[in-house]
């Protein structure tokens, strides 16, 4: 029976893509940008540019809402967008969003640049992606250089959309921002639309390119979601490369502390090997992670250093520095926040101070079971033991006893080693 539901599914799935062919209705591909813009979000949006145009969907409207993001992922989306084959709607969406940053570039770039009310856009300076240092350690040539030539790339892509070039150009340099009805006064975009629904309406018969005149009062509106994988290079943010570079701090160092519980180690290593992933495509400030490093190093030595607290104290303060230096809090999208810092100081300090320490002096404290255990013990010799043997007993159990000097029947002896199954004892002296 769930076969034959299948088969009857299909068909009508079948029936209902020739009758939509057949009588004409027009589809319009929509996909989701939210969050900052990275390689997975250039990869989503060329993933749905060729869904489009096999499909055959009138334009790809794109739901744009982004602090930013970096200059390498926006690049590739401008090529992506400029290049495509199917008419392509940015739309600053919802009430309240943001195309900043590469955003801005994003939304220049479309054929049809569209805003919802009360949404902004400008303040287009992309990050640089992987920059040796990070943003802090960059000198003043490099972002007289890397400005002058996101002015320029951005003043094309304006002039080839026919936009307003002198303020594309006011974006970079002087961090302009404006909202959606000055943009549209001063034709940094075409249209304002109160939602989706008004969009296609507005966008209703007209004249993307030569040739192409959109139907979209009554199309069909066909979401395109992120795929899986998609979706988890999405999170490639400084706050989760935070989280996971303290996921490894925890993981390794507890599986130091407790050799052979393995669970830690390994979420440990993955979790650094995401981190340090992320590290090459994120603008890290080297000098933010070594002090991180160092901070870490402060609080294990302070269980081997009689420092009074000090070193707690430095380790906490140094390594609140280096999280507050690992990335360029001069850009909203790589900002992280001291919401996040704070809480993760104060975390790490107390993981060092009881679970670390705990561990620590479980394995500085001298051994109270097993054979090891023996040794510095006391007993008495049950006959005559020397260089060829005797016995003791010791802990419910009789042991070869051998000692370089002759200890006599009776008498007190302490063990000073252990050779296999054999004790090594020496005579011990009555205290009187």
């Amino acid at each position: 029976m769930s076969r034959m539901k299948r088969l009857l599914i299909a068909i009508l799935i079948l029936f209902w893509g020739i009758a939509t062919s057949l009588l004409g209705v027009e589809r319009v591909g929509v996909i989701n940008v939210q969050g900052a813009i990275v390689p997975a979000t250039a990869e989503y949006i060329s993933r749905a540019i060729k869904v489009s145009a096999q499909e055959g969907y009138e334009c790809l409207v794109v739901l744009l809402d982004t602090p930013g993001g970096l200059l390498e992922s926006t690049k590739v989306i401008i090529q992506q967008l400029l290049a495509s084959p199917v008419p392509i709607v940015v739309y600053v969406y919802p009430q309240g969003a943001n195309a900043a940053s590469a955003g801005c570039f994003i939304t220049l770039a479309a054929d049809v640049a569209a805003m919802a009310p009360t949404t902004s856009i400008g303040a287009a300076h992309p990050v640089p992606m992987g920059l040796p240092g990070g943003g802090e350690k960059m000198d003043d040539a490099m972002k007289q250089k890397l400005s002058n030539f996101a002015a320029s790339y951005i003043e094309t892509i304006a002039a080839r959309r026919k936009r307003n070039v002198e303020w594309a150009r006011a974006s970079v340099a002087e961090s302009a921002a404006i909202s959606a009805e000055k943009a549209l006064e001063i034709n940094v975009i075409d249209l304002i639309a109160n939602d989706l629904k008004d969009l296609l309406v507005q966008l209703d018969g007209r004249e993307v390119r030569p040739g192409k005149i959109l139907k979209t009062a009554n199309a069909e509106i066909i979401q395109i979601p992120m795929s899986l994988r998609e979706r988890l290079f999405q999170l490639m943010r400084p706050e989760v490369m935070f989280i996971l570079i303290l996921i490894a701090i925890y993981g390794i160092i507890a599986e130091l502390n407790h050799p052979g519980a393995i669970f830690p180690g390994v979420i440990g290593t993955i979790a650094l090997i995401l981190a340090l992933y992320m590290a090459s495509v994120l603008p890290v400030n080297v000098a933010g992670a070594v002090l991180i490093l160092l901070g870490v190093g402060m609080l294990i030595a302070e269980f081997f250093v009689v420092s009074h607290g000090l070193l707690t104290v430095g380790g906490a303060i140094t390594f609140f520095l280096g999280a507050l230096m690992l990335f360029d809090r001069s850009d909203p999208f790589l900002r992280l926040s001291l919401s996040i810092i704070i809480p993760a100081t104060v975390v790490t300090v107390l993981f060092f101070l009881f679970v670390v320490g705990a561990g620590l002096k479980a394995q500085l404290l001298p051994v109270k079971t097993g054979r090891e255990a023996m040794i510095g013990q006391t007993t008495r010799a049950l006959t005559k033991i020397d260089r060829d043997g005797g016995k003791v007993f010791i802990e419910g159990e009789y042991w070869n006893a051998v000692s370089d000097e002759a200890i006599q029947e009776g008498e007190t002896v302490e063990i000073i080693a252990i050779e296999g199954l054999t004790l090594k004892v020496r005579p011990k002296k009555e205290s009187r």
